[in-house]
């Protein structure tokens, strides 16, 4: 008997998606739409941590989002520009806390 293989399954190129930066890939996370309590849409995007690289600033608590750090990129989804990343927690506690800023 020969030993399993164990190669991940490859992935097509029709599954790879670029980003609004022309980063193409699926290691920025998995995206869904999400409705809030005003019936928003919002397109919502879970970052793992290693694919984060970058220092953001949560718009719910004004933290730092530390690289390394899963969490959370949502915009409305008329407006692109008004990209953000969220802390995961400060994201699914939105609608019971505003948006804080020093």
């Amino acid at each position: 008997m020969s030993p399993r293989r164990t190669r991940p399954a490859r992935r097509s190129a029709s599954s790879v998606a670029a980003d609004d930066d022309g980063e193409t890939g699926l290691a920025h996370g998995f995206e869904s739409i999400e409705v809030d309590a005003h019936g928003d849409e919002w397109h919502v995007r879970r970052i793992t941590g290693s694919s984060s690289t970058k220092t953001y600033r949560c718009p719910g608590c004004d933290h730092e989002i530390r690289p390394a750090t899963p969490h959370v990129v949502a915009w409305p989804s008329e407006a692109l520009d008004q990209r953000r990343h969220w802390h995961t927690p400060c994201w699914n506690a939105r609608d019971r806390r505003s948006a804080r800023r020093r």
